[in-house]
């Protein structure tokens, strides 16, 4: 157990410097992303989203799992000090990023046109000029691509947040003054496409600068990139299909609800997925700091550590993403309606009831959060569980399940759920979208179930479903409370926003405590492992200080979660 709390501590770091980098990122470009919502008509904002779909979709073709390897090998070799080996993969993986990146950026820019034409014939011609610009951006994203799997395999977080935060500074000052400037959707365009291509930049300086400029002085001899690459690709390979599955499959049904939807349904779409974005601050970080986490696992030599490590994963995961996501979909009306009202922010600050400039995308935003609910049974650690111990094949397995189900779901289900709409062509547009969020949520499904049930047959490592059923009753009732406590207020959006968070927040700490979901063993964990944080520390412990007053009595950690170990320490009362 030891050992697993020491894991927890350099992955808790690693997330925190990971959730700097994602959260900074995200809350910068989510500026950049309102003033674009203000700044651009609903039919602009449409546009906007509908030409980064070609890039992205083509984007996830690119890797070939090379990325996941270079991570997974410099993990490794780093572990046994073969310094030389990690130089040969960094070159490989570098190389075949930039060339795949160059062929596949040519062939985004030749379908532009088609591409442009399928998603809307009647603004083809403008689109088709964005998705071309966009292009680039598939190259300059491998090269971004292989500089974040050097970082996350040294646990150089820092660097990777350094990358990001910048990317979004550039972005978000660069569109909103190109709108301004009278270039429209075109200038948002132009700026999301700089932005990648300078963090690709920087990134790859850091790179060469910080971590392989001092290894050159081990590297003898020639560096064999085809040799180097082999394993790499037999390791990297199977995780396309994964890559494709959950890359890809949202956008193939962003795709296709984009052709029957319109330009202004799907700006209400485009909107409420800026927000879902939001919940990446826990999922992605802590997703990402595991992986170098489980790659030094043996599950044949350490098979209680492994249990140990993954049920904990799963647990504070959850205990951050579930009340997260519960709070972002109980106030997604006034959240939205607080920054994009038809009349402007004024309106939202001290108008009751103003108008929303789209109306559609809290409904939205509710469909697109629900997918996260799913960490209570261990999706977030899942993937990286089995990609870190190896087992890419069956990853592949499960994305290809996915595929399977999801590629007939994405028409049918859009198409299906249109013509319900009637001769209303707005309703129609709106159940076009909202079948394709469904469909997109029942198409995670069967993968996933595999996953889990396959993980616990052949390593015995799974969630404990007590503790998520708690964790999930403290998020409900907070959300619960919250939801009930705004609607007695009518009052502007603004302040039923700050009064539903502050009810949520408040009976959530109060909850979590008292219906079990955390004991008094997990808080001083918590405090162990963000213990090298520095002064963000402090601010931690507020809460958990707070929290570990509320808890019940002497609490030992559950046998399910810690089989084969024994606790940090009990904690009396």
């Amino acid at each position: 157990m030891a050992k697993a709390i020491e894991m927890g501590k350099t992955s808790a770091t690693g997330s925190f410097h990971l959730l700097l980098g994602v959260a900074g990122s995200t809350i910068i470009m989510a500026i950049g992303t309102i003033a674009l919502g203000i700044l651009l008509p609903a039919e602009g904002v449409g546009l906007y989203g509908m030409a980064m779909i070609p890039a992205t979709i083509i984007n996830f073709f690119r890797d070939w799992g090379v990325n996941a390897a270079i991570t997974k090998q410099i993990a490794t070799l780093r572990g046994i000090g073969k310094n030389s080996e990690i130089h040969d993969v960094i070159v490989s993986g570098i190389v075949f990023e930039i060339l795949s990146g160059i062929a596949l950026s040519l062939i985004c820019f030749a379908l532009a046109w088609p591409l442009a034409y399928i998603i809307s014939p009647q603004n083809a011609e403008a689109l088709s000029l964005y998705i071309g610009i966009m292009s680039i951006s598939v190259f300059a994203g491998a090269i971004a691509a292989a500089a974040g799997g050097v970082f996350v395999g040294y646990e150089r977080m820092k660097l990777n947040s350094f990358t990001q935060i910048s990317q979004a500074i550039i972005k978000t000052a660069l569109g909103p003054l190109l709108i301004i400037l009278g270039i429209g959707v075109l200038g948002a365009v132009i700026a999301a496409m700089v932005s990648i291509l300078a963090g690709g930049i920087i990134a790859i300086l850091l790179v060469y600068y910080v971590m392989f400029k001092p290894l050159r002085k081990y590297k003898t001899g020639k560096c064999n990139i085809k040799q180097t690459l082999k394993p790499m690709l037999k390791y990297g390979l199977p995780l396309t299909a994964s890559t494709i599955a959950a890359g890809v499959l949202p956008q193939v049904f962003s795709f296709i609800m984009a052709i029957y939807a319109g330009t202004w349904m799907m700006g209400n779409f485009f909107t409420a997925a800026n927000f879902a974005v939001l919940l990446t601050f826990v999922s992605i970080p802590t997703a990402t700091a595991l992986f170098p986490v489980f790659a030094k696992l043996d599950p044949q030599k350490e098979p209680a550590l492994l249990k140990t490590v993954f049920a904990f994963s799963v647990k504070y995961t959850a205990l951050l993403l579930v009340p997260a996501t519960l709070v972002l979909i109980t106030l997604a009306t006034p959240l939205v309606n607080t920054l994009f009202p038809m009349g402007g922010l004024f309106q939202s600050l001290f108008v009751v009831g103003a108008e929303p400039k789209f109306p559609f995308a809290p409904l939205f935003l509710v469909l697109s959060a629900v997918v996260n609910l799913f960490v209570l049974f261990g999706n977030v650690s899942l993937g990286t569980f089995q990609i870190g111990i190896g087992e890419t094949k069956q990853v592949m397995k499960q994305s290809a399940l996915s595929l399977v189900v999801g590629l007939p779901l994405a028409y049918f289900l859009v198409a299906y759920a249109f013509s319900l709409g009637g001769s209303d062509a707005q309703l129609s547009a709106a159940y076009a979208v909202m079948g394709g969020l469904v469909g997109s949520l029942i198409a995670s499904m069967p993968g996933m179930i595999w996953g889990l049930v396959w993980s616990w047959r052949k390593y015995h490592v799974r969630a404990d479903f007590g503790i998520s059923g708690k964790i999930f009753a403290a998020s409900l009732l907070a959300s619960v409370m919250s939801f009930v406590a705004i609607s007695f207020l009518n009052l502007p959006y603004v302040v039923l926003l700050v009064a539903g968070f502050a009810v949520f927040g408040a009976v959530y700490l109060v909850a979590a405590p008292v219906f079990g979901a955390v004991n008094r063993m997990d808080i001083e964990n918590f405090h162990t492992m963000f213990s090298g944080l520095g002064v963000v520390s402090r601010f931690i412990n507020v809460p958990l200080m707070f929290m570990r007053k509320m808890c019940r009595g002497t609490i030992e950690p559950p046998a399910s979660v810690v089989a084969g170990s024994q606790p940090v320490d009990s904690q009396k009362p």
